[in-house]
């Protein structure tokens, strides 16, 4: 536990250049959210790595690092951050509350993988905005694309327009092409290369103490 703590104060996570969050960031992903070994993903696909952003989303640095970090990526013209539940669920609350201190305004939604089946029987939580809102999707980490083009497609089909895909880590299997391809602007924080260089790095200087 203690090497999930990082020793940066919060006033400092919210003061500092982002350009000064990115290596205590990805030291954090590294520790705490980076496995090897065999796995099955979302996808169906088999990977021989498996990385559990909600690890970083959910720890109280972590939430906060990705909070200022991401925020710099979401196109000025943005009024809301949305994102498919439940990887994208802090990460659009982190982003959102941070640009409060920032003094931006970005509303905060929430998609479900299905229409509730009460109430208002909603896919999309959060305040109602008005027709043709850019909003810009989150999502922690970017397999072959399908999670997020879900998110996607469920705000263009309620009126919404939709700038900009954005996640925490890329894998670089095919979801930037996806995106590409309908046309929509996509940034990375990390690649699964910026993960994999910092950990065995970290590895390396563990086993020489």
């Amino acid at each position: 536990m203690d090497e999930l703590l990082l020793n940066i104060s919060a006033s400092d996570l919210l003061g500092l250049e982002t350009a000064a969050l990115r290596s205590p960031l990805l030291d954090l992903v590294c520790r705490g959210a980076y496995q090897e070994g065999d796995f099955v993903l979302t996808s169906g696909q088999r990977s021989t790595y498996y990385i559990n952003g909600k690890l970083v989303t959910l720890h109280p640095q972590g939430a906060l690092l990705v909070g200022r970090l991401l925020l710099d990526l979401v196109p000025p013209e943005t009024t809301a951050v949305a994102g498919l539940t439940l990887g994208a669920d802090p990460l659009v609350t982190a982003v959102s509350l941070v640009g409060v201190y920032g003094d931006r305004t970005l509303f905060p939604l929430i998609i479900r993988k299905e229409a509730k089946g009460h109430g208002t029987q909603a896919y999309i939580e959060g305040l109602a905005l008005p027709e043709g809102t850019a909003i810009a999707v989150l999502e922690d980490v970017v397999t072959t694309g399908g999670s997020a083009m879900k998110a996607v497609e469920r705000l263009i089909g309620a009126g919404y327009r939709v700038n900009h895909v954005i996640t925490l880590v890329d894998r670089l299997e095919g979801g930037r092409q996806l995106y590409e391809a309908k046309g929509l602007s996509f940034t990375s924080l990390y690649t699964i290369e910026d993960i994999q260089t910092r950990w065995a790095r970290l590895q390396d200087s563990a086993s020489t103490r």
